[in-house]
């Protein structure tokens, strides 16, 4: 478990997700705020989402102030994950085609959901240290899903995460939007910009742009 002091700092080593972390002084002091003034927020690390044994992994950057961070589950409740969940219903990943609430039934199949960064970070923009402390999970979550045969990174933070998690050098691995990568143990790193609201509202990226290469992830998971 980390429950580490202010400055403490943790590198790529594996732990198993802690649900009480504050390993990061800025991140758990800005969450305690959150929870003073939204009382019933999830305001706490978000621990992943999905199926026990997938083969698509999506990696995404860190919870929403209004989405997972309210409702405890990765990309639920907010615009980000509209995108998101209609695109994995469309290609038979969802039981669902939105994520409202934890309680809300839905069921990802062959398909688990986390994020670089574990909890809600000031105007969404977590530090490097901050990026670094919490790889750490990463590297549990990678080495526990040997299931796992491709992994979508959301954004260049969520890229050169999981890179980092995997003991690899992002500068080997260059992000660009469609771009796959294979990796060791014969997985497949694939890039998408992240399906945030600014992303989607500016047309870099559209919808059929995030369907196509969902789906070119989900081929190289299956194949």
């Amino acid at each position: 478990m980390i429950r580490a002091a202010a400055g403490a700092t943790q590198d790529r080593a594996a732990v198993p997700f802690d649900a009480a972390c504050r390993a990061c002084p800025r991140l758990a002091a800005f969450l305690d705020e959150v929870r003073v003034a939204h009382p019933d927020y999830h305001a706490r690390p978000v621990a992943p989402f999905g199926a026990e044994a997938p083969r698509l992994l999506i990696v995404g950057l860190a919870p929403g102030m209004h989405g997972a961070n309210r409702t405890g589950r990765p990309f639920t409740g907010d615009y980000a994950g509209v995108l998101l969940y209609q695109t994995l219903f469309d290609l038979g990943l969802g039981s669902r085609p939105d994520a409202l609430a934890r309680d809300d039934g839905l069921v990802l199949v062959d398909c688990r959901i986390t994020n670089a960064v574990k909890c809600l970070p000031p105007a969404n923009k977590p530090e490097p240290k901050e990026i670094a402390r919490c790889n750490g999970f990463l590297a549990a979550e990678l080495a526990a899903t040997p299931s796992v045969r491709a992994i979508l990174a959301l954004g260049r933070i969520a890229h050169d995460a999981t890179l980092k998690a995997l003991g690899l050098k992002p500068a080997a691995h260059a992000f660009a939007h469609g771009a796959t990568h294979a990796l060791p143990d014969d997985r497949w790193l694939v890039d998408s910009y992240h399906c945030s609201r600014y992303n989607t509202q500016t047309r870099r990226l559209t919808g059929a742009m995030f369907a196509e290469v969902v789906a070119a992830a989900l081929a190289k998971a299956r194949a």
